[in-house]
């Protein structure tokens, strides 16, 4: 099972490495592709919004045939696009090229934490799921660094190809690796959609682990692809450094798969919850004091931290929504958080224009702290079936 475990973990890695690596090199690519940040930016709503809008139909998928084989071909694709990001000539190219990575990333870490749930008892399951969260941390941070540390060295350009190389290598590693894992495909049948997810919807807690995950997309993830432009603003041009700050968050999401058992049994579910969503609102504000980058950079790694505290928690639940469903489950759950991440970039850049960047900060970290105070009042263990 260990092994089974490492393998579904490195390809969550493969995927969480593409997922964050254009946020460090947004006013590179701005620059390259004669474009300005703010529409540069926008690449991550490219990424996020077709990420979103494909999970209902790859959770059906996902729970009628073998997830793992899909999971492996999502993957590939995910290699190619990132080939040809790479390849653009122009902005519309890269943006094309990353809505097609959007859609097949999600199919990949969703439906891996639906296999974890498949393998592993609910007993467990928190245990297992910080595994591919401690994986997915890994990527951003490494996605993160190493692609402004490429920018800075070569271009933004061997940042994609980097990805693609690397995506292709752990499809060699994981073909064999899961040969035999996961249930063998069964019969294509439509009929299914909407049973599956008037089941999940029929759960009381549907609506606050997806409206939970959706706010958070957007108010805390939709700041990332600014943080290299506010960096710029305040002087700090590097991409590697707008990598390491990034990143940062990777090292406290790392972070939380070491201390979940303690949190676990220390702590419990719901302080968990409140604690973690008090915890992001206050690292936002810190955000809008415009620190210099040591600051923002250690930041970060609380915000990692504070995140997957409240995230994770919400995750399980989602995973147990309902159990025949649970592909479908995750795949609602990642469908509401990519949403948000695709609406938060936008609601940002307007919100920069409109009423500025603290305000709107001070706004998404009250949204974060109500969240989380919302999620321990409500969720319950007794609650899930």
């Amino acid at each position: 099972m260990n092994r089974v475990l490492n393998l579904i973990a490195l390809i969550a890695f493969a995927s969480s490495l593409f997922t964050r690596s254009a946020d460090p090199i947004i006013p590179q690519i701005a620059a390259g592709l004669h474009v300005d940040p703010a529409t540069a930016a926008l690449l991550s709503t490219a990424y996020a919004l077709p990420y979103a809008l494909v999970q209902p139909l790859l959770g059906v998928l996902a729970d009628m045939f073998n997830k793992v084989r899909l999971m492996l071909i999502c993957l590939a694709v995910l290699a190619l696009a990132s080939l040809m990001c790479a390849l653009s000539t122009s902005f519309e190219m890269l943006l094309v090229a990353r809505v097609i990575a959007g859609l097949a990333s999600g199919g990949t870490v969703p439906i891996a934490l639906a296999l974890v749930g498949d393998l592993v008892p609910v007993s467990g399951r928190q245990v297992a799921i910080s595994r591919v969260l401690l994986a997915l941390m890994t990527g951003n941070l490494l996605g993160a660094f190493s692609s402004g540390a490429m920018a800075d060295l070569f271009d933004w350009r061997a940042v994609f190809i980097a990805m693609a190389v690397l995506g292709f290598a752990i499809i060699a590693v994981a073909v064999p690796g899961l040969r035999g894992v996961g249930k063998a495909g069964g019969k294509f049948d439509l009929s299914n959609i909407g049973p599956n997810y008037r089941t999940i919807f029929s759960n009381p807690l549907a609506k606050i682990c997806f409206g939970a995950v959706l706010l958070e997309g957007a108010f805390m993830y939709g700041v990332f692809p600014h943080m290299a432009e506010l960096l710029h603003q305040a002087g700090e041009t590097r991409a590697s450094i707008a990598g390491l700050v990034i990143g940062g968050f990777g090292i406290g999401g790392a972070a939380y798969a070491f201390v979940v058992r303690w949190l676990l049994s220390r702590v419990g579910e719901t302080w968990m919850m409140r604690s973690g969503g008090l915890a992001m609102g206050v690292c936002l504000l810190v955000i809008a004091l415009r620190l210099p980058w040591p600051f923002e950079f250690a930041n970060f790694i609380a915000l990692g931290l504070a995140f997957y505290v409240l995230h994770a928690v919400i995750q399980v639940y989602a995973s147990e929504l309902a159990p025949a469903a649970r592909g479908s489950a995750l795949a609602l759950h990642s469908f509401f958080f990519f949403l948000g991440q695709a609406a938060g970039p936008a609601i940002y850049s307007a919100a920069f224009v409109v009423v500025g960047v603290t305000p709107i900060l001070i706004f998404a970290a009250l949204v974060l702290v109500t969240v989380g105070f919302v999620c321990a009042a409500t969720l319950r263990r007794p609650a899930i079936v």
